[in-house]
């Protein structure tokens, strides 16, 4: 049985919870009620908390016990902006893909409309900012927002590529580094400037958190062509309804050719129905395109796992490792 997210997070289980309390206050000091709304809705259907979980471990991790974090607090401030970052960019988005669902639930953009999900995830982003601002240290600001400026320069290229079934595996593997594991590697290289870790841990957590981020966005790219609506929390083949074009999608297209890639092509390039998603979905699992994205997966897991060769034997280091086999085990 694959281990539970509450058990990987057990070492830092003090640590998450202080993220969970800056979070709840972060919209309880908000005056406007109507913004209370939006924010409780929000809180009322977190993720895994992936990223703050990254920063914390990878502070606690290099030093075997936690000992080397001298200021805690200022750990889950930070660790709690770069959660409130990642939710600032899902809520931009969803807008920008005109989604409906995410987590099961109404998107913010679907329930209050674009003009509030806007104003409303600069909102966000501005009371991430804040938190940061709090611990006055330059390597790390400056750290987050080379990251967010990679995230945003990814969301560009991506939206400019859309409908380009000609797009090259670099091009894509450019996006994904900028756009999802930037940010991953920026949680990890945060939290060793934090935990005043040397530049050899800086650099293999950096490593491990690029690979696991490429990973995990190559996994939710193949979920949204293999999985239902209650998996994904959100609508399927969401992906393919705004013409984004994904590793798996690439080799779905190499796995085909004649007919049946010309039939492909054309619902990909058109708008794309139910039953146009439904048709993707069936030829992805019958062919080898699904087997070759998980080679690519299991590259970059092995990569990561190299990362953390830089630590020491600890239950931080293993917490690491398990949030890695915890996203193949779950998802694949």
């Amino acid at each position: 049985m694959p281990i539970a997210l509450a058990d990987i997070y057990q070492p830092i289980k003090k640590d998450m919870e202080g993220v969970e309390d800056t979070l709840s206050s972060i919209f309880v000091e908000t005056i406007p009620e109507s913004v209370q709304d939006v924010g409780d809705f929000v809180l009322g259907s977190p993720g895994k908390r992936l990223r703050p979980a990254l920063l914390l471990l990878s502070a606690r991790a290099p030093s075997g016990n936690g000992a080397a974090v001298k200021d805690p607090q200022g750990v889950i401030n930070v660790a709690s902006a770069c959660e409130l970052i990642h939710v600032a960019s899902l809520i931009h988005d969803d807008v920008v893909d005109r989604a409906k669902m995410r987590h099961n639930r109404e998107s913010i953009n679907s329930r209050w409309g674009d003009d509030l999900s806007v104003v409303f995830g600069d909102y966000i982003y501005a009371k991430a900012f804040d938190l940061i601002s709090r611990l006055g240290n330059g390597d790390v600001f400056a750290c987050i927002i080379k990251a967010i400026t990679m995230m945003c320069e990814g969301e560009l290229l991506q939206v400019c590529q859309r409908k380009h079934l000609n797009l090259s595996k670099d091009s894509y593997m450019l996006i994904v580094k900028q756009k999802t594991a930037s940010m991953f590697a920026a949680c990890c290289e945060t939290g060793t400037i934090l935990g005043n870790h040397n530049g050899q841990v800086r650099a293999g957590l950096k490593e491990f958190g690029m690979n696991f981020g490429i990973a995990f966005q190559i996994i939710d790219d193949c979920k949204d062509m293999m999985s239902g609506e209650s998996t994904l929390g959100k609508c399927p083949g969401q992906d393919m309804m705004v013409g984004e074009v994904t590793l798996p999608m690439m080799n779905l297209l190499d796995s085909v050719s004649g007919a049946r890639r010309k039939e492909l092509t054309d619902i990909l390039q058109s708008q794309i129905s139910d039953d146009g998603v439904q048709c993707i979905r069936e030829t992805f699992l019958d062919s080898d395109a699904l087997a070759k994205t998980k080679q690519t997966v299991t590259h970059h897991i092995d990569r990561a796992k190299q990362g953390l060769n830089v630590l020491r034997n600890s239950g931080y280091k293993d917490s690491l490792g398990c949030l890695m086999d915890y996203v193949i085990d779950n998802n694949f």
